[in-house]
């Protein structure tokens, strides 16, 4: 038996969501090795300009025009703050706090998400949205507290690291909008490609070090260009644009879980059981946030020519438009 349109597309949106969270998990590994051999802006730069020039690339094989006029006003708030502030300041952040505070400081980013998203565009905040959403943020303070190191982090990271998460919400909600009247490609395209201008300040930096920094360096500042900004940037949107900017923002809380799990195997940097339990944590609260309640059979109203009253809030059915 095939599934409804409706439940397709919401399975397309789950499985764009995936590829979005493990590539952003894998993110942090080349971070690690790029970010040895380049600063935190011509990181950022050479990042953007690569996921630029592969989007462009697909642009132009699929003949994609430019956006509406009416997605432009997202597409240059994501552009600015999440695709260029998000990815310097962030850069910046790792290398003057441990891994493990900046985990637990940027896992704000969902929470701030679902509360700007619920103020700004209407969006419903279920019970177990935020049941899973406290139950991830638990996991992510696990996770952070058992990776944190003595001494590792100085105050001004930690707060550079909160304005990185302040700025992931702010794209995030302000990129919602525009997906109503622009395609997930064109938004993420000149979304990247306004975050590569943004930061062009930093092109002599990325000039002095691609001629010092070894060739890994470079392959793995390419790899963040092309795969955890390219595609899971327009995984994302595509995602974005059928749910709800809450519930696409508690997805992100499996981002930690698949770091540990990734340091373990490309790394050998064997997880202690705290840290275990605080992955484990994280996609319980996963699963529970994207879960839903099960209609009983009294509370399916009889259908008398009437559609019978709507769904309790939060939970409403997924309309034609995609939007939860």
């Amino acid at each position: 038996m095939n599934p409804s349109p409706d439940r397709r597309t919401e399975l397309l949106a789950a499985g764009a969501a995936v590829v979005s969270v493990v590539l952003w998990a894998s993110a942090f590994v080349s971070i690690r090795s790029a970010g040895a051999a380049y600063t935190p802006g011509a990181l950022a730069l050479g990042r953007l300009a690569s996921g630029a020039l592969a989007l462009g690339a697909f642009c132009v094989v699929r003949r994609t025009g430019w956006p509406p006029r009416a997605a432009w006003p997202g597409i240059l708030v994501s552009g600015v703050v999440w695709f260029g502030f998000y990815m310097v300041a962030l850069n910046w952040a790792e290398q003057r706090v441990d891994a493990g505070t900046a985990a637990l400081v940027v896992n704000v980013g969902p929470i701030l998400i679902a509360l700007l998203g619920n103020r700004l565009l209407g969006d419903p905040m279920p019970p177990r949205l935020l049941a899973g959403m406290a139950v991830s943020f638990a996991g992510a303070v696990t996770v952070g507290l058992s990776m944190s190191g003595d001494g590792g982090s100085s105050v001004l990271g930690v707060v550079v690291c909160l304005l990185a998460a302040v700025a992931y919400a702010v794209g995030v909600v302000a990129q919602k909008p525009a997906l109503g009247s622009g395609s997930p490609l064109q938004v993420t395209a000149f979304g990247c490609l306004v975050g590569a201008v943004g930061c062009l300040p930093f092109a002599g930096q990325l000039a002095r070090e691609v001629g010092e920094a070894p060739v890994s360096a470079t392959l793995n500042m390419v790899y963040l260009g092309v795969f955890p900004t390219a595609l899971a940037f327009t995984t994302w949107a595509y995602a974005l644009a059928r749910t709800t900017a809450g519930r696409m923002g508690a997805t992100t809380y499996a981002v930690p879980a698949l770091v540990v799990l990734m340091s373990w195997l490309l790394l050998g940097e064997v997880p202690g059981p705290v840290t275990l339990a605080g992955g484990l944590l994280c996609l319980a609260g996963v699963a529970v946030s994207r879960s839903r309640r099960r209609a009983r059979a009294a509370d399916v109203p009889a259908r008398t020519g009437a559609d019978g009253p709507p769904p309790p809030d939060g939970e409403a059915r997924l309309p034609s438009g995609g939007r939860e």
